[in-house]
């Protein structure tokens, strides 16, 4: 098949190369086609074996007992594997614990990889399945140890042979090499060609076997993204469990990076993948209305929801993602600024409060502050925290173009809303003179920061930046 290669597997407690440990580790080093060295050994775990891979493998703790560590066996399978392709079935999996255990050895190991699961796909693109269970029962194969890393290497080794007295030498050593060239790193069960996938801006959606995307992400070099994905397995369980859950990639280009910023965004919110942990909707958001009367009480009250209309921001303060937070930023700041924990809410009851006993608070609440000094330190303690105006007189655009290849996007804002983005002047002209309705909703906090970074920046108005005519307030 190749020149020299290792076929390897083995057995773990879990499916998790950063938490779980390997039990059993099975070698077989071929050069020219010529089995040259076979190598097993158990390997103490250090950890405890779960029932049902014991059920599974038939290994157990006992049989562990006196079995080397990972770190005494691991001089003899660098050597096994020196200069030799790694093979084995879903090679990734393979890879991802033996680059775990070698690190915290001290070792990074680097290898060529090539999956025999993908093999098995290239070769034989009519079968129906390409796990090892249905490789056994499409060619007739048997063993008595099935799920120990030797028994499953005789089989990979087994089945090549066959596969090359079916379909020829070359054509075995062909497909092999072909894989070689191209990604081993990728799942095997992935759907989507990874060559598909463009080198452009965009967002990607990784997909199971449900409807419900897995994740969504964006980059400006779609493909070398969505390969880093699968290329970090070994590192961070997340990544794991993307690559044995994705069966499909689906992406959408864009002119540039903002673009691709705004479309995921969007993209999160409304169809709330699986593994996303920002970006999610905000439906507890809150923020602090203050009162226009300095005598009023409570100087602040919470608002929610219809509460964050742009055209009030200049009474509104702070974004809050619950109650709790903000009501605990809030008593934060009266005792930052010594306000009076009556006048704002935070504490019933008249005369003295407990702050000013203490020294906490100047006095509003017994005469020895008036309310109009005290609302005016009010104003001042909350300046940072005020919701910004819309700064133009009306809807914006942000330009993107990539000249490569002659795409041009303009995103369109009023109010710190999203309205659209367009491509050409017949749609710019359709948003703006009201007849299309794609604009997001309500107030949208990851969309206020963006622009808020991206269109009032301390550099001034950025590049592309368009001044549009007036669009009629539509919900």
């Amino acid at each position: 098949m190749l020149p020299c290669y290792v076929l390897l597997d083995l057995e773990t407690t879990g499916s998790n190369p950063v938490h779980d440990r390997i039990t059993e580790v099975a070698a077989m080093r071929i050069e020219q086609g010529h089995v040259v060295a076979k190598w097993s050994s158990l390997i103490h775990s250090e950890q405890r074996i779960p029932p049902f891979i014991q059920r599974l493998t038939g290994i157990d703790d006992s049989m562990l007992a006196d079995a080397p560590t990972f770190g005494a066996v691991l001089p003899e399978l660098l050597a096994l594997l020196d200069g030799a392709v790694l093979v084995a079935h879903n090679v990734r999996f393979d890879h991802g614990f033996l680059k775990q255990a070698a690190a915290r050895e001290g070792v990074d190991l680097r290898v060529k990889m090539l999956c025999t699961v993908r093999l098995s796909r290239k070769l034989y693109p009519q079968a129906r399945g390409h796990g090892l269970d249905a490789i056994m029962r499409r060619h007739g194969l048997h063993t008595t140890a099935r799920h120990r890393a030797m028994g499953d290497v005789e089989l990979l080794h087994a089945w090549l042979g066959i596969a090359e007295a079916e379909l020829g030498a070359s054509a075995v050593q062909a497909a092999a090499q072909d894989l070689l060239r191209g990604s081993a790193s990728v799942p095997p069960q992935l759907d989507t060609p990874i060559d598909d996938i463009p080198e452009t801006p965009g967002v990607y959606l990784f997909y199971g076997e449900g409807e419900i995307p897995l994740y969504i992400g964006k980059s400006v070099r779609l493909r070398q993204r969505v390969l880093s994905h699968f290329q970090a397995d070994h590192r961070a369980a997340r990544e794991m469990r993307l690559a044995q859950d994705v069966r499909r990639v689906e992406w959408r280009e864009t002119a540039g990076e903002f673009g691709a910023l705004l479309l995921e965004a969007r993209l999160v919110k409304t169809l709330q993948p699986l593994l996303n942990r920002q970006l999610r909707r905000e439906r507890q958001l809150c923020t602090w209305r203050l009162a226009d009367a300095p005598d009023a009480r409570p100087l602040l009250t919470l608002a929610r929801g219809d509460a964050f209309d742009p055209l009030q921001f200049p009474h509104l303060y702070g974004t809050y993602r619950s109650r709790r937070q903000a009501i605990e930023s809030l008593r934060a700041l009266a005792q930052r600024h010594a306000l009076c924990p009556q006048a704002l809410g935070l504490e019933s009851g008249k005369g003295r409060c407990f702050a000013q006993q203490i020294g906490q608070c100047k006095g509003l609440c017994c005469g020895l502050e008036t309310a109009e000094r005290h609302h005016l330190r009010l104003q001042m303690a909350l300046a940072a925290e005020r919701l910004q105006a819309w700064p133009f007189a009306g809807p914006v655009g942000l330009r993107e173009h990539d000249a490569q290849r002659a795409r041009t996007d303009i995103h369109v804002f009023d109010q710190w809303r999203h309205l659209g983005t367009v491509r050409t002047e017949a749609e710019l002209a359709d948003l703006l003179e009201g007849r299309r309705d794609d604009a997001t909703g309500g107030f949208d906090l990851d969309l206020y920061r963006l622009l808020l970074g991206r269109l009032c920046g301390a550099k001034g108005p950025p590049p592309g930046l368009m001044q549009l005519s007036r669009v009629p307030w539509r919900d």
